[in-house]
């Protein structure tokens, strides 16, 4: 039976629909902030333009002026929103309507006619095999927070976890003997990865020097918590160790301003460029789609040209 669409709020149906992706669709807390901000966004550009608030008074006309809105917007500082950014707010709306539509059973516009922007190909960053040498090599080990960061740098690398993956881990949860382990990734998806022999032994190495009994398998060193008996307190968040990769790559007087994604690229880069197939890739990353990793491929250009050079009648 067709709900009252009247007596339905686009307000309190973007909350559910925010509840839907955390209990039905497990997405992060992250990713829901996301969707969260950029459909509050549109909420308040419907307020602001007194325009009606219900689900079946969203048209095409509506989403063509917010799109205006979006692509002429200005702040204070008279900063814009750059087009990947415009775009993840009709991806989030196109998503809610869809939500409507199939989930709620709400009459709204069809997703599917509101378009999105062709956009150009993404380019990674990704350090090469020098560049990785030095970013390794800057920790000074002789203490437990240099060790722990050496570790956290040749972990991320080894496995090309992203950085929320990497921090939810804890001691039991990694074999040192097998040098794999199981993660659950973006959209609930569980995956292996697997730890190279320098990985495995800096982590053997950094949970020997370790005196707690934690859980976590990186944690900071601000204190304990007192009543925190697993040490979930002591855990390290996304922030700290993108804190930490940022500190290092300037100690190593790296070119780009290196992030944990950073070393994912060039785990994901060194792979192809050593000759793994782009599927085998995808499953190693987590990837649900092959076009997403597809943006590393970009790294064969040189494969190309050799060939290209080695075979080409026109030397």
């Amino acid at each position: 039976m067709t709900q009252n669409t009247n007596s339905l709020n686009l307000k309190s149906l973007v909350d559910d629909f925010l509840e839907y992706l955390l209990i039905e669709k497990s997405l992060s807390q992250l990713t829901i902030k996301e969707y969260r901000h950029y459909l509050y966004r549109f909420l308040e550009w419907l307020d602001h333009n007194n325009l009606p608030q219900l689900p079946n008074m969203v048209n095409l006309e509506t989403v063509r002026q917010f799109r205006i809105f979006l692509a002429t917007f200005r702040n204070r500082n008279g900063q814009t929103i750059n087009k990947n950014t415009q775009t993840y707010h009709i991806v989030a709306l196109r998503s809610f309507l869809r939500y409507l539509n199939v989930k709620r059973d709400i009459p709204a516009l069809n997703p599917d006619k509101i378009d999105l922007p062709k956009s150009s190909p993404r380019m990674v960053s990704f350090l090469n095999n020098e560049q990785l040498t030095r970013l390794l090599g800057s920790p000074q080990v002789s203490d437990e927070i240099g060790l722990r960061d050496r570790t956290i740098l040749e972990t991320l690398f080894s496995t090309g976890l992203r950085v929320s993956e990497l921090v939810k881990l804890n001691r039991d949860q990694v074999n040192l003997e097998r040098k794999e382990f199981g993660v659950r990734g973006k959209g609930n998806k569980i995956r292996v990865v697997f730890l190279s022999d320098t990985a495995a032994d800096w982590i053997n190495r950094y949970l020997s020097a370790r005196k707690d009994n934690y859980m976590p398998l990186f944690i900071h060193y601000g204190g304990p918590r007192s009543g925190d008996k697993t040490g979930e307190k002591m855990r390290l968040t996304a922030r700290s160790v993108e804190r930490i990769v940022k500190k290092y790559s300037r100690m190593a007087g790296l070119p780009i301003d290196a992030h944990p994604h950073t070393l994912r690229h060039s785990f994901a880069t060194d792979l192809l460029i050593g000759g793994a197939d782009l599927r085998s890739v995808q499953e190693m990353l987590g990837h649900e789609s092959i076009r997403t990793t597809q943006v590393y491929t970009h790294v064969t250009n040189k494969h190309l040209k050799e060939v290209y050079e080695k075979y080409h009648s026109r030397k």
